[in-house]
């Protein structure tokens, strides 16, 4: 990883040049404009970013035709910050500005209009709109097929998005599918040890990570770490990122020491790597409050999430998405604790944000699940009832019938009839778990198991 402090001072030192020197519309003072956003864009600082984009798009737009190729990369780095930023309404209204120019100025077939497609699509993703994102990435996928060779990385890129939404939306045969011929592309162009063949492993781990083969997504895990280990240095955000995704296979297998240890790993990589206000260090306060909530140390996995949280109220909009998911994990939190008065404090905190900005509607759904599961603790019955049906809806409507995230409200939901001795529902719900979970998931899959016993208690009933 670069050392951003000193690229931003340099670039800043050669910007106070250029204003002395140059006119106030003079192209290259677009372009240092346009640097000094990049850094601060990655350095996480998004008000100062989307300042400094807009300084030089302002100049672009006196300087240029209104479908210069130029002003369509200009709203393409103005989108992202939005994005960053979590506007997601903002990032599509800029990212289809630059596609309207593409359309007008490109060949069908060129390679920038595959990409412009390919930005929409992923944003289609993220907002979890995912018939839209797949219907962007088929459009890139369909150009770059014609524009470029079979064994072009470009094809892996398109072949790997199409296989992200598929794996978002549970159809993990059809991610593995897109995911493998993204890899043999690769493996045919790139030497062993290259970290774009690396990243390809990934996508594959984590789509036997999701299906609970754990044994398999270690294998391919460790596979790519090997990779990062030869060819990336030892403070490489990358290899912070394989520590991470392979302590999250541990956690889920129950070796939390182990897991606890390689996320302490990621975390010192990105604190030495990182500016201390840095969104991203969020994520490993995150990683480290999973295990302690798998290890039922309720306290220091709270001390994680505020602690994430804090980071997250320094550098995101009030309305940001990741703040409301932080609020729902927290709230998560205080459900285990028993605090359930503030348990439903930071969820509806959750649901504030989620329910007025344009955000990803599954995001809600978890949350509308979190309030359902902390009022059947409270065994206000009704109004679990409501939240989980709330949760349901969203998740048919979004996911395949038989998405596993589907299956955890069927679950839920057959706890709560039990709970009420509405035994025949009760059945039905689980039933209706068990079908979906015995397709989707391995036989010792914790969360298989957890539904056969549930499915016994009911039984019992009966």
């Amino acid at each position: 990883m670069g050392d951003y402090s000193k690229a931003l001072e340099s670039y800043e030192k050669a910007h106070q040049i250029y204003e002395e020197a140059l006119p106030p519309n003079h192209p290259n003072l677009a372009t240092s404009y346009n640097n000094i956003g990049g850094m601060y864009n990655k350095i996480g600082d998004y008000s100062k970013s989307l300042e400094f984009y807009e300084n030089a798009h302002k100049i672009k737009e006196k300087a240029l035709p209104p479908n210069h190729p130029d002003l369509a990369t200009s709203y393409n780095n103005i989108g992202s910050v939005y994005f960053y930023m979590g506007d997601y309404s903002k990032t599509l209204e800029f990212h289809e500005k630059a596609h309207k120019i593409y359309e007008k100025t490109l060949p069908l077939n060129h390679p920038n209009l595959a990409l412009s497609y390919n930005n929409i699509g992923a944003l289609y993703n993220d907002m979890g709109d995912y018939l839209k994102a797949l219907e962007s990435y088929e459009k890139s996928l369909k150009i770059t097929e014609k524009a470029l060779s079979p064994n072009h990385p470009n094809l892996a890129i398109a072949y790997n998005s199409i296989g992200q939404v598929y794996k978002d939306m549970g159809d993990y045969s059809q991610a593995l599918e897109f995911y493998d011929k993204a890899h043999q592309i690769l493996e045919q162009g790139l030497p062993q040890n290259h970290p774009h063949l690396a990243s390809s492993y990934n996508n594959i781990d984590q789509v036997y990570n999701n299906m609970g083969d754990y044994s398999k997504a270690l294998e391919f895990y460790e596979k790519v770490h090997k990779i990062y280990e030869e060819a990336l240095p030892p403070n490489h955000s990358s290899l912070a990122a394989s520590y991470n995704n392979i302590g999250s296979v541990y956690n889920e297998m129950g070796d939390y020491s182990k897991a606890l240890e390689l996320f302490e790993k990621s975390y010192k990589i990105l604190e030495e790597t990182l500016p201390s206000n840095h969104s991203n260090l969020a994520f490993p306060y995150n990683w480290l409050r999973r295990v302690y909530r798998s290890m039922k140390d309720y306290t220091r996995a709270l001390e994680y999430f505020e602690k994430a949280l804090a980071i997250r109220q320094q550098t995101l909009p009030e309305t940001h998405p990741n703040r409301a998911i932080t609020y729902s994990d927290i709230g998560n939190v205080h459900r285990l604790m028993g605090n359930y008065e503030r348990a439903l404090s930071f969820h509806r905190k959750a649901l504030n944000i989620q329910e007025n900005v344009q955000c990803n509607p599954l995001e809600c759904a978890t949350t509308y699940t979190n309030l359902g599961e902390t009022y059947r603790k409270m065994k206000d019955y009704s109004t679990a009832l409501t939240y989980f049906r709330k949760g349901l809806q969203i998740r048919e409507k979004k996911l395949p019938k038989n998405h596993p995230d589907i299956v955890v409200i069927y679950h839920s939901m057959a706890k709560l009839y039990l709970s009420i001795r509405q035994y025949s529902m009760a059945m039905k719900n689980v039933q209706q778990a068990l079908e979906i979970a015995q397709e989707k998931l391995p036989s010792t899959h914790p969360h298989l198991l957890d539904y056969r016993k549930t499915f016994e208690k009911i039984r019992k009933k009966l």
